[in-house]
């Protein structure tokens, strides 16, 4: 038996708009200059407050701005309904169903979201018991510290042998690599495939067919 655990933000689903509008607000309420998009997406797959810290180096009131942002994101989400909310990337809620199915192979999560953003998805999507294994911002320290893969390890008791982080983010790789798990990185998301490559990914794809491709060798 062999886990894959996968991302969510940038990985399965594309919040990037939502993200960065809510980002947007927070600072603005605390009368902050806001990030640039690309300084905003830069600490996505980070912990609500480790990503405030990231961004203002420290030096900011992170937990406010933390609570600012979910205020504001609960707000975007209310006035958009779900058409633009977590938008699941095309052939991702296939792919999963896919190797759902097989024998040899359990699926996790392991997400910077909170566990109320999570059971949003999945209730949206009907990933409900697609998923062996949970690990959101709320249970284990924020990555890339390691502890939400090896939560993972010891709730399916899969040795990290025979198990694979896939993201998009510096932060996934890094979290899959302290683990000594295989890593795939993937290119539609928020970090580019040089950093990716540099942070510990195994390999790197660029479309959810090519992902396919390499977990059914890794499943192998």
């Amino acid at each position: 038996m062999k886990l894959v655990i996968f991302d969510i933000d940038g990985t399965l689903a594309d919040s990037q708009n939502f993200i960065v509008e809510a980002q947007k607000r927070a600072f603005s309420a605390h009368g902050l200059e806001p990030p640039s998009r690309e300084r905003a997406l830069s600490v996505v797959g980070l912990s609500l407050r480790e990503a405030f810290v990231d961004l203002t180096g420290g030096a900011g009131p992170a937990d406010a701005l933390a609570a600012s942002y979910k205020a504001a994101y609960s707000e975007l989400r209310a006035r958009a309904g779900t058409a633009d909310d977590d938008r699941i990337y095309p052939g991702v809620d296939a792919l999963l169903r896919r190797l759902a199915a097989r024998p040899d192979c359990k699926l996790g999560v392991a997400t910077g979201k909170s566990r109320i953003g999570v059971t949003r998805i999945f209730a949206r999507q009907g990933w409900d018991g697609l998923f062996a294994t949970v690990q959101t911002a709320d249970d284990a320290l924020s990555k890339p510290a390691p502890e939400m893969f090896e939560r993972a390890l010891r709730e399916t008791g899969i040795s990290v042998e025979n198990a694979c982080m896939v993201g998009d983010t510096t932060f996934d790789m890094l979290m899959g690599h302290r683990a000594g798990a295989f890593c795939v990185g993937v290119g539609w998301g928020y970090h580019c495939h040089e950093k990716l490559r540099s942070s510990g990914a195994n390999v790197l794809v660029h479309s959810v067919d090519e992902l396919e491709t390499r977990l059914r060798e890794f499943l192998a």
